[in-house]
């Protein structure tokens, strides 16, 4: 076995050599331009043909051709600790691992490490929460884990209902972006298990597609509902007014089982989960992205979530 493997290590050695001959007569430079037409997957992926190639996906020229054009102002939100990396590779690297906090605080600003398309994150504070500022309902608090400052925690509403918007030429054109809810469940959640929230993602005026999710991170399964019987005040008025204490609950739920096109919570690295609200494929000056969540249909009181913000970024590909 150890004899197969030092001869397998021997012929890819064998190879490397042959490659780096056969290259070795073409400028590095020239191979350089060719791989900064590629992605960084493939450039790193073709780093390992041989030593020559190594050498050249080395070249800032690379590396500098997957920062986006607007690299260097972005950089400077962050005080300019970005941009005193050696080489244009650490640099992308960095903004790929560590998101930048930009726009005095509320967004976040990040690359995708596969394809260097833009990512970003819309702090809760820039988000339209309805009844947000209201203390009876949601209050502001401060957490480690959150990358920004604070964050939004949900004491009880029996209407939720949140928007994100951002500009589509703040995103990397031509690249079909999705979007997620980043939030997390506390001690005190309650109300999530009974009615799916309504998600959405579309331009701003134009329609959108509309799905459901479940926000209750036990996910999946079979769940009840409870018809709730809402009294004088509510539906549509809620939307000018504050919601309605009075509120009533049938006491025989029905059951209801989550169907395959719900969607429900994923676990991040971070510690945080996610709910996808959509997908959208951004052109060139289409105008404003807008994602939306609610639950507004069950009427119920429901609490105990703490929302970071909403990140839109590039779907992954199969390869």
């Amino acid at each position: 076995m150890q004899k197969n493997m030092r001869s397998r290590r021997s012929e890819m050695d064998e190879e490397s050599g042959y490659a780096d001959d056969f290259f070795g007569a073409i400028p590095e430079g020239f191979v350089a331009k060719a791989l900064s037409l590629t992605s960084p997957r493939d450039a790193c992926r073709l780093s390992l043909v041989c030593s020559f190639f190594r050498s050249a996906a080395e070249w800032d020229d690379v590396w500098e051709s997957f920062l986006p054009p607007e690299y260097r102002r972005i950089t400077e939100e962050d005080g300019g600790r970005s941009l005193s990396f050696r080489s244009k590779k650490q640099l992308y690297l960095r903004l790929c691992d560590h998101p930048i906090i930009i726009d005095s605080g509320n967004k976040s600003f990040n690359l995708d490490k596969h394809t260097g398309k833009k990512c970003y994150m819309l702090s809760a504070r820039d988000l339209s929460i309805v009844w947000g500022d209201t203390p009876r309902y949601w209050r502001w608090i401060s957490l480690p884990e959150s990358r920004f400052k604070k964050v939004a925690e949900l004491i009880s509403v029996c209407w939720l209902e949140v928007h994100g918007r951002i500009c589509t030429s703040m995103l990397s054109p031509n690249t079909l972006y999705v979007a997620f809810m980043v939030f997390k469940s506390t001690s005190e959640t309650h109300g999530f298990d009974n009615q799916p929230a309504e998600v959405s993602m579309g331009i701003n005026g134009l329609e959108s597609q509309t799905h459901t999710v479940f926000l209750d991170p036990e996910g999946g399964g079979e769940r009840r509902r409870y018809p709730v019987v809402p009294r004088r005040g509510m539906g549509m008025l809620l939307r000018g007014r504050e919601p309605n204490p009075n509120l009533t609950r049938s006491p025989s739920p029905s059951p209801v089982r989550v169907s395959s096109n719900d969607k429900v919570p994923k676990q991040r690295e971070d510690g945080w989960v996610e709910i996808e609200l959509g997908e959208y494929l951004v052109k060139e000056g289409e105008g404003e992205l807008v994602m939306s969540m609610k639950e507004v249909k069950g009427r119920n009181w429901k609490g105990g979530l703490v929302i970071q913000g909403i990140e839109v970024r590039p779907k992954p590909s199969i390869s």
